[in-house]
This record gives structure tokens, sequence and C-alpha cells, in this order.
């Protein structure tokens, strides 16, 4: 099983500020990097397109958190997997994130409407740790929203921010638990950062993201030194899945993340 984990807003900086064992573990355990980039404009769905379907907002035309189709579709990671007849299962807070794939792509999805809630990315973890073991999918998708909401109510690492990152960092523990690390794959990424109490800007602080993938066939605390970006994170799923990436697609699997 597969799974990536989104943080929407996790700044790399905040891991440490926020004292997190679990994404420190993550990072020690696989390989990852605190120096990903996003893309621009770097706002939630604008970015979770580019992340699913590997082009970035110009060749997508999602530029704000209002979706629109493609002009010329491009087939996202999930389109795929479902076409080679693998099961994908979706957990999430923010309903705009419905439309990252074709009708009829999902194998599951659960959605609930509590992102403005400081236990709404709980509800969502425990809906996901309860389903994934007794399914087991090929992948799945588990998006938290909630530090995003306190970095625009409180600002980008203030103690309020810092203390909903330590919040989701036990919900990662709770989803490690539930997965079987000698044959699962876990990525954990962020869309953005943010500044103040807004993102969306080339500044570092937006554009600027921690990304870690673990499992058995992927190195072990591994710093990876090339550059990441969030296109990057289709074709290194894909890889993962056994897919062959999209011709249209512009990113390229993290190869050097991966074990010999």
């Amino acid at each position: 099983m597969i799974v990536l984990l989104m943080i929407d807003g996790l700044r790399p900086e905040a891991i440490t500020a926020a004292g997190a064992p679990h994404l420190t573990h993550l990072m020690a355990r696989g390989a990852g990097t605190r120096h990903a980039r996003s893309v621009m404009p770097c706002i939630t769905l604008p970015c979770h397109m580019s992340i699913f379907h590997a082009v970035p907002p110009s060749r997508h035309g999602v530029t704000t958190n209002t979706w629109s189709p493609m002009a010329r579709p491009v087939p996202g990671l999930v389109d795929l997997a479902h076409a080679a007849g693998q099961r994908c299962a979706f957990f999430f807070n923010w309903e705009p994130l419905r439309n990252l794939s074709q009708p009829g792509s999902l194998y599951f999805s659960h959605f609930h409407d509590n992102v403005q809630q400081l236990d709404g990315d709980d509800l969502i973890s425990a809906e996901a740790v309860r389903w994934l073991p007794a399914h087991r999918p090929d992948f799945a998708f588990v998006y938290h929203g909630t530090t995003d909401e306190q970095g625009h109510n409180h600002g980008w690492m203030s103690a309020e921010y810092l203390a909903q990152v330590a919040r989701v960092d036990g919900l990662v523990g709770n989803l490690l638990a539930a997965l079987r690390p000698d044959e699962d794959h876990l990525l954990i990424q962020a869309d953005h950062g943010g500044h103040d109490r807004s993102h969306g800007t080339e500044a570092p602080e937006d554009m600027t993201i921690p990304w870690m993938l673990a499992g058995p066939r992927i190195r072990s605390g591994y710093d990876i030194t090339g550059p990441v970006s969030l296109l990057d994170t289709a074709p290194t799923l894909a890889r993962l899945l056994g897919l062959t990436p999209d011709d249209h697609w512009e990113g390229r699997s993290v190869d050097e993340a991966f074990a010999a």
C-alpha cells in the first residue's frame, strides 16, 4: 500500500520548532528534503492539481482555489491507477479536493467538512487509521488541513500554528502504527508554506516545503541532494505503484530516494 499524507501549509522549520517526533523519525527512517519547492501560485488547489497531474498551473489552468476543467486534459495519478485496475482511496476535509481525479476513478472516499475545527484532522485520521488496515487499497491520499487554517488565523510559526503542527504530528504517529513498515510506503509533504497570515508569493517561506518518503524500497536516513518539486510527487508514486507516467507529465521520479 502506498500512502500520500498531505499536511497543508507545513513549513519545514516548523517540524523542529514544534518538536514533532514522528515527522522527525520518518525523516531519519527514510529519504527526504526540507528544501522541496512548491509551484506558483502556491495556494492549495493549484498546488494539489500539480501534485496529482505533474504539470504546473500554467498547464492545468487552475490558478485559484476555484476548480475549473482543463482545456487540454491531462490524466492524473488516480486516473492512471484506476485504468490499471488499482484501488485508490481519499480521506480529506477540504471539499474542493474532490476534483483531483476523474469521476469513477476512486474506490473509496471519506469527506468531512471540518477543516476549521482544531480536531478536524483528528476525525479524518481516525477514519483512515480504521479503514486502511482492513481494506488495504493500492493507493491512499490522506489530507490534513488544520495547520493551514491555524496559519491563516494566527500566523505561520505562531504558538497556535506550532501547537497544531504538534497535534498533527501525533496523527502521523497513529498512521505509522497502522501501516506495515516491511510492505507499505508513506510519502509526507506540504503543498506550500506561509508567512505572517498568508501565502501565495514567491517568498522562500511560501515556496519551500518538506518532502519525505519511507518504505522498504527507499533509502534509510538519506538526505536528498537533488532538486525536488511538487511536480515530482506523482511520477515518484507512479514508480512505486508500477505505473507508466503519462507523456504529458512534466515532473520526474525522485529516483535518488530509492534504494539500489
